[in-house]
């Protein structure tokens, strides 16, 4: 069993795994490399000769417990029929939805613009570098999709003023992701996949009144799905304002926390394995800055299954050689 897998089934504590979110990626000079030769970051996610090569960059590099998928959670708008294009600078742009397309969308068209996530995938997976790591795919959580969907480009701070005028074409939409989430979860642990993380980046925006509908009953509905198919699920609703109160009601395997959140008051209320919460600035500071942070997660969590992480993903501007010294003080701690 992997090292991971013991944490989250068997509630070991004895060792703290590790993997980052965002480890694939723009900090690496080999993935930069790549990157300045593919403009086009959609197509690059879809390349099955590179997205293999991007993916295990940092297991080759690093002692890391887990690679995870380099792909993009906008890959379900874009399999959808949704345009969606990132520029640099600015983020993701999506394109005006067809309202009237919504009704033709179907599993077999879905299925064939991800393919090359799926066949990537299984490359991966089949890799002897991964033998007894975990590979990790994911998925956005609805609400965070369907914010990007209506949004149209990365919200900030803050939603823009009509985002809930037409609730109709939003309660469509939520079924819809609801449908095409698990599809694409089942297509990626059918790949290789041996956990599921959900990444709810923009569950902070909302209000108190509004979680029920738009993330505590859509993100449970696909955590219950997960656990039909015998794969450990891991939840990030990043900013979320009741941590207790979300894993109370979505019951995932693994609750991922974000580094403004503090991580004394999660030990005294949630029982499950919890992963992450390191600031990932901090990874631009000193060795010792570092170390000090590090110590405090390995502390609090000592006694508790714990999975190192950041409390979001490494920013482009970090150094690989701090990326390698915190692992390394992980694994010898």
């Amino acid at each position: 069993m992997s090292l991971i897998k013991k944490c989250i089934i068997d509630k070991d504590v004895s060792y703290k795994p590790i993997w980052l979110m965002r480890q694939a990626g723009r900090y690496l000079p080999e993935f930069r490399d790549i990157r300045k030769k593919n403009k086009n970051f959609i197509n690059l996610c879809l390349n099955t000769k590179l997205v293999p090569e991007i993916t295990l960059q940092p297991i080759k590099r690093f002692d890391l417990d887990a690679a995870i998928i380099f792909s993009d959670i906008l890959m379900i708008p874009y399999g959808l029929g949704q345009s969606v294009t990132f520029n640099k600078g600015f983020g993701p742009e999506l394109g005006i939805i067809d309202k009237s397309n919504l009704s033709n969308i179907n599993e077999k068209n879905f299925k064939k613009k991800l393919d090359p996530i799926y066949n990537s995938m299984k490359i991966i997976s089949e890799n002897e570098i991964l033998k007894n790591k975990d590979f990790i795919g994911f998925v956005g959580a609805p609400w965070t999709l369907l914010v990007y969907i209506i949004n149209k480009v990365s919200p900030k701070k803050n939603l823009k003023k009509n985002f809930f005028t037409e609730q109709s074409l939003i309660d469509e939409l939520l079924k819809l992701l609801v449908k095409y989430i698990k599809i694409h979860i089942l297509n990626q642990i059918k790949s290789g996949a041996t956990i599921i993380q959900v990444f709810d980046s923009w569950a902070g925006l909302l209000e108190e009144k509004d979680l029920e509908k738009y993330i505590y009953e859509p993100t449970k509905e696909i955590i219950d799905f997960i656990r039909t198919l015998n794969v450990p699920s891991i939840c990030f609703p990043r900013n979320i304002k009741n941590y207790k109160k979300f894993v109370n009601i979505v019951n995932p395997d693994v609750i991922s926390i974000d580094y403004n959140v503090n991580p004394k008051k999660i030990l005294e209320e949630i029982d499950i394995p919890v992963q992450g919460g390191l600031n990932p600035v901090k990874l631009l500071e000193d060795k010792a800055t570092l170390k000090q942070e590090a110590k405090k997660y390995l502390k609090v969590f000592k006694n508790h299954p714990y999975i190192f992480n950041l409390g979001h993903g490494v920013l482009p501007e970090t150094n690989p050689n701090m990326v390698e010294y915190l692992i390394k003080f992980i694994k010898d701690n």
